[in-house]
Formats: structure tokens, sequence, C-alpha cells
């Protein structure tokens, strides 16, 4: 893609502002319709959010799953959103997007570089009135990156801590589960072979893993197609900005190499900065965790500092900051890699398994650990409520974390020891040892586990119903019946590992039309200005109905955006 450097009062149609999910889909769609457009991005390199994610698209009615048969409505999936949204439901939004989210993914497949695959994730709550068993989330194929050439350096890596030695993990069951099963499976064994001598010949030629998976190959996707339409992408390129000449916004101020510069935009400027989940001011006001002394850990891209946010909101714009969760919230654990480095790692997948538990530090257990990781992340807070800590330790015995691992700990032959030397990981020949050096109540984690194994090796879980759902049991484990999210905790040596709050991103933001159009404070447009992805407030009230909605409405509104700038007179 062509990046010359930008010159000061450079025109061009549409100025889009962040190079994530949001901002390369409205720079394509606008793109399509003949606009001129630039990307500026923050960030060294392009990606955003999306780049770290599991790259699952929301789309209810999406031609993937039409033609696998699947049944569903969109009566269903209104109702859906509806029943989970509550109060914040906005009706106006969501026929929008249920309206142009299956069009939205149809233009992609026959018009981009972007091809879906399905998933079989259930809704999060599927036995809710108008959840789906299947059919909702699709996926991104994989991607050979070396197809953007040069570009492929440019492409923001995937999450450091949900890799091993670099290389992805697709968003799918059947992917993971090989990698559980290698030592126990020939067929998973070669496929796991394959997959890391592929991985491992990469690194040698290229330094990084080359065929991506999940949002890694979502982003490059349309990176590509960005790269074919000739929309540069300019990185290192904060906005510092919005310009405003006879009350429209008509470009912005950007920081470049070369100094400041103004790119002036004779249609519009388009605010995909990604949200605010490392605006330490704004998050400290809203996260409750924080609010009473708490500590948030994020693994979004640290260059999501709120700044669209900002810069909207110093022309008037009106904020929509009351929803009952702020974020999409993640329970998370801090890692030492050594050397003074550390991760953080999204408990996407270990808190699902039998034989592992949560708890708090009184010991007891406080919520179904199957749910989703909002759910999770939610009640947790709940739980916490009268402590300063928000936080849990997850618990399992030496079988367990032998089968599956625990958080950033692999599971064996990878060895234990460097993450029990650095303190990320606790053990204990009994429960009491255990609780002794995680620092948990000794009395009360030995009573829940004894009350919790009662039941647990006949696949029960009377407190919480783990595996009673589609959702708790997709990420389980199959193989282990009658519960494939339940078993005991029996063998020691046992382990802890303690998780804190995260999130993976905000869904607080900007108030905005249904094209985008960014409101002031007397819900009046302000010409000129759009707020697509995180930036925008979502349309699911501070509710996560589901995996993927957040990347499938993003998508969604910044092809509607897109087309609404396109019919826009060009103002010069």
């Amino acid at each position: 893609m062509n990046t010359t450097p930008l010159k000061d009062k450079t025109h061009c149609d549409v100025l889009v502002i962040g190079a994530g999910v949001s901002g390369l889909t409205t720079a394509i769609v606008a793109a399509k319709q003949g606009l001129e457009v630039i990307v500026a991005e923050k960030a060294p390199v392009f990606g955003g959010t999306a780049a770290y994610s599991g790259g699952v698209l929301w789309i209810p009615g999406n031609h993937i799953a039409r033609a696998a048969g699947i049944q569903d409505s969109r009566e269903a999936a209104l109702t859906y959103i509806r029943n989970e949204a509550g109060a914040h439901f906005d009706p106006e939004a969501t026929e929008a997007f249920l309206d142009t989210a299956p069009e939205m993914a149809e233009f992609f497949e026959h018009e981009t570089h972007l091809q879906f695959v399905p998933t079989l994730y259930p809704d999060y709550h599927p036995d809710r009135e108008g959840g789906a068993q299947q059919g909702r989330s699709i996926l991104a194929k994989p991607f050979d990156i070396r197809a953007l050439g040069s570009d492929m350096r440019r492409l923001r890596p995937p999450l450091r801590s949900i890799t091993f030695i670099g290389m992805m993990f697709n968003s799918s069951n059947a992917d993971i589960k090989h990698f559980f099963n290698a030592t126990r499976s020939l067929p998973s064994f070669l496929y796991v072979f394959k997959r890391l001598a592929a991985h491992v010949k990469e690194l040698a030629l290229y330094h990084r893993g080359v065929n991506v998976t999940s949002g890694n190959a979502l982003m490059a996707r349309l990176a590509k197609t960005a790269q074919d339409l000739n929309i540069p992408i300019h990185t290192d390129c904060p906005a510092r900005s919005l310009i405003e000449e006879d009350g429209r916004i008509t470009g912005a101020v950007l920081a470049t190499l070369q100094g400041e510069i103004r790119i002036l935009a004779d249609r519009a400027v388009v605010l995909a900065a990604g949200g605010f989940p490392h605006d330490v001011e704004r998050i400290r006001a809203t996260y409750p965790h924080l609010r009473r002394g708490g500590e948030h850990l994020s693994p979004t891209p640290a260059e999501n500092t709120g700044d669209g946010i900002r810069m909207a909101e110093r022309l008037g714009a009106s904020l929509s900051m009351d929803y009952p969760s702020a974020s999409a919230w993640m329970p998370v654990s801090r890692v030492p890699y050594g050397r003074g480095q550390y991760g953080v790692f999204p408990h996407l997948l270990d808190r699902y398994k039998p034989g592992v538990i949560g708890v708090l530090r009184d010991g007891r257990r406080f919520t179904n650990e199957s749910n989703s990781y909002h759910d999770v992340g939610q009640a947790m807070i709940d739980a916490c409520a009268s402590s300063k800590e928000t936080a849990m330790w997850l618990i399992c015995d030496q079988p367990t974390i032998s089968k599956y691992g625990l958080g950033y700990v692999k599971p064996a032959p990878i060895p234990l020891g460097p993450m029990l030397r650095r303190g990320y990981l606790h053990k204990g020949r009994t429960l009491k040892a255990l609780a002794q050096a995680a620092g948990i109540d000794p009395a009360g984690l030995e009573t829940t586990v004894r009350a919790y194994n009662e039941h647990a090796a006949q696949g029960q879980d009377p407190q919480f119903r783990r595996g009673s759902t589609a959702f708790n049991r997709y990420l389980a484990d199959p193989d282990h019946q009658p519960n494939p999210c339940v078993g005991p905790i029996l063998h020691g040596p046992f382990y802890a590992l303690k998780v804190m709050m995260g999130d993976l991103g905000t869904f607080d933001g900007i108030r905005t039309t249904v094209t985008g159009e960014v409101l002031d404070g007397e819900s009046r447009p302000i010409p000129g200005l759009y707020a697509v992805g995180n930036d925008r407030a979502s349309i699911m009230g501070g509710a996560y109905p589901a995996a993927g909605i957040t990347l499938g409405p993003n998508m969604t509104f910044g092809y509607i955006t897109a087309k609404h700038i396109a019919k826009i007179k060009a103002r010069t």
C-alpha cells in the first residue's frame, strides 16, 4: 500500500483515524464507493485490538449458516438482543444491524480478500429466549501474510501470552483439542507436529509466523484489500486534534515523524481509535473495581488511550457512559516472562475444563466458572464488592494441570518449574499447604473442595450447574463424561493461579446516529464527524451475548457509515 509521507494540507475525501477492524472496514467500503481515503494509525503497526482477538464475528442470518442449513430468524435474534440489552436496548440501531450485517458479510466475501468459515459457537446464553445453539458466529479463514509483502512487518503480531513460541491457535474447538490431546492421540500428535514444524520454519525465514489465524487473519485480509485499493495506512501517525471550520469538522492535525501536519477531509473524519481501555483517568472513573482501589490489566493494545473520544468530547460530543458494564470484562493473569518483562494472559479456555474451579480469597466458589469471560468477570466484580481487591484463584490438581495446563502454563510435557519459581503458579502438597502458599483461607478452601468433590465424580455441580448449557460445554472437554465441565480435585500436589480483572475493549463511548454521525449534547449531529468501532457506544448496551458481538457490529456499522458518507456532497 502506498505510504508516501504525508504533506501538510493534503486533501482526501475521508480521513479515518485508526487502523483496526472498524477503521479498515470503513476505509475499504468508502474506497469501493469511489472515495479517496487516508488512514492514520497511532501505533507503529496496524490491526488494532482485532489483531489480538479470536477474529469471530456475530452475524445473525449470515450466508455461511444458511448454506449449512442452520435455521435461524431475524425475529429470534432481535428478541435475544432485546433480552440481553435490557433497559439499554436501542431498537433503531439493532434493526439496522440485523438488516445490514448479512449483506455486509456477503459484500466482503465477494468484493475483498476476506473469507469466512463457520464456527460451532453457541450464543453465550443459548437457553435465553431468542438464543441460538450455533450458526451466528463466523470466523475469518487463515491467511498467509506473505501476500502483504513488506507490509507483513507492520501487521500487529498476535498477543504473545496466548501463543506457543509465537504460534497462533485457531479459534475453533477442533484445532485446540488437538493440542490438548497431542500426548494421548497419534492423529493429534501428528497434527501438532506438522503445525510446529511449519511454524519453526517460518520463524527461521521470516522471524514470525506467516500462516496466521483468528483476528490476525481477519486484519491481514482487510489490509491486503486496502493494499489492492491503494488505501494508504500511515502508522506512527497519531491524531492530535480535529480541525473545525464554520461549525464543520474538516480534518485533523496528525503528528508524523516529520512534525505536525494537517490533513483536510472534504467529506468526513471518522474516529476509529479503539475506545478507552488504557485511558487511566476514565477507567478509574467508570470501572467499579478501580473505584474501590483494585487493579486492572488490559490485554488490548497500549495505544488505545481514548484519543478519539477525547477529541470528540472537546468539540462538544455527547458520551454514553452509563452502561451496566463499561467494558467487555475478561479475567486475566499477569505473566512474568523474566528479565523484568510481563504480559497479560486472558483466561479464555482453562476455566471450562473439568477439575478446575475458581475461588475467592476466603476459599469459596462464587460462580459457574464455565460461563463466558464477561459473565465470570462481572461475577468477580460483584463478589468482591466489599473488598479493595477484585481477584480469584483457579485451583486444580496434578492430573488436571498435566492434561490441560493452567493459564499461561502449558500442559505436560512442558515443565512447570519456571512459572513456579517466578511466582505465577503456586503449589502445595496438600490443599492446606497450597492455600497458605497462595494467600487463600485454608479452611475455606478445604471445605469448598470437599463439597465440590462430593458431586463432581458424578459430573454434577448442584451449586452452580456447570455444564448445563451448550456454551458451558463448547470449550470444555467432550471426552470427559458424564459432564465435560466437571471433574473432581483429588490427587496432589495441588496448584493455584491468581486471576485479576481485565477487558477486551470498552462498551461505553460516543453517542452517534445509526449511520455514525457524532452527536452533540443536544443530540444534533456534528457535521463532518463520525465514530465507528469501540469509539462508538456499543449497541449491546453493556451486555455480552455471544462470541463476536464486538467485531460483527463494528464491521457492520463501519459498512453503514461508509455507505452514508459516500452519499454526502463533497465540501469542495
